[in-house]
C-alpha cells in the first residue's frame, strides 16, 4: 500500500519505519516544512506536505492536537478515496483549551471537523514506546491490542488490518463518537491491554470521569519515569476510580 504521514515524532517516524520494513510504500512530510526533516533517521522517503497527499491510499496525520487546522487546506486536496487516519490526543495544557472539547466534543469528532472529512481514529492508545518494541506475531498469547474507531466499516477495516500487520490485536471501538473510550483518561488508554483486556476496559470507560483522570496521571508524572513505571501508573490511576462504572 501507499502510505503519507504528516508529522515525524515519535508516533509517526515509529509507523513510518514499521510500514516501510513490511516493503509498504512510504512518504513522510513535516508540517512546518521539509527541511525540519534533515537530520532524521526516517525510513521512507522525506517529502513536502504538498508531495505528501499524491498518489496515497492512506494520510496519517500524527500531529500535535492544536495544530490540526493548519493542515485543512493540505488534506482538502487529498482524493476522496484516501483514508485519513487521525493519531491525536488533547492534552489541554499544551494543546490550549478547546471549549467544543471542554463542553464534550469527542476529540476525533472535532478532529475531523478540523479537517473536513471522515477519519479513523488509530495509533492513539499505545505510547510510541509500546509501537515500536511491543509488537509481536500474531497468535501470541499476551499481545498487546490497540483500538480502531471509525464509521466506515470498510476503512476501518483496512486500518485493523495494518495495525496487526505491525503486530498488535486491532478492536474495532465503534464510530467516531465511541472513540472517547480510547482517550486519555479511560482504561483503554496506554494501558498495554490483551484483546480480551482491552474490549473489556473500551466497556468500562467513563467519558465525565476521564479528564479528571487524565490530569491526576499528569500531576503523579515524573521525568525519572522509566516506560514501565508510565504503564503502571496508567494502570493505577485509570482503573481506581473507576469501580466498573461506565457512561
Amino acid at each position: 500500500m501507499r502510505f503519507g504521514i504528516i508529522g515525524a515524532g515519535p508516533i509517526g517516524t515509529t509507523i513510518a519505519n514499521k510500514l516501510f520494513m513490511n516493503r509498504h510504500d512510504v512518504k513522510i512530510a513535516d508540517a512546518r516544512g521539509i527541511e525540519r526533516l534533515e537530520g532524521k533517521e526516517i525510513a521512507g522517503t522525506p517529502v513536502s506536505v504538498e508531495d505528501e497527499i499524491k498518489n496515497i491510499d492512506v494520510l496519517i496525520v500524527s500531529i500535535p492536537f492544536h495544530a490540526m487546522p493548519s493542515i485543512r487546506s493540505i488534506v482538502d486536496k487529498a482524493g476522496e478515496e484516501v483514508i485519513v487516519v487521525d493519531t491525536s490526543n488533547y492534552y489541554p495544557f499544551r494543546d490550549n483549551k478547546v471549549e467544543e472539547i471542554e463542553a464534550g466534543k469527542v476529540e476525533s469528532v472535532w478532529v475531523a471537523n478540523q479537517l473536513g472529512r471522515p477519519i479513523i481514529k488509530a495509533f492513539n492508545n499505545q505510547l510510541a514506546y509500546t509501537l515500536e518494541n511491543k509488537g509481536t506475531l500474531e497468535g501470541t498469547s499476551d499481545r498487546i491490542a490497540m483500538a480502531v474507531a471509525g464509521n466506515d466499516l470498510s476503512q476501518k477495516q483496512i486500518i485493523m488490518d495494518v495495525v496487526n500487520e505491525l503486530g498488535f490485536d486491532a478492536i474495532d471501538s465503534g464510530s467516531l463518537s465511541d472513540s472517547w473510550r480510547q482517550q486519555p483518561g479511560t482504561p483503554a488508554y496506554c494501558t498495554e491491554l490483551t484483546k480480551e483486556e482491552l474490549t473489556e476496559a473500551l466497556k468500562r470507560a467513563n467519558k465525565e470521569k476521564s479528564p479528571f483522570l487524565r490530569d491526576k496521571v499528569l500531576g503523579n508524572f515524573s521525568a525519572e519515569f522509566t516506560h514501565e513505571d508510565i504503564v503502571k501508573l496508567n494502570r493505577e490511576t485509570y482503573n481506581s476510580y473507576l469501580r466498573g462504572n461506565s457512561n
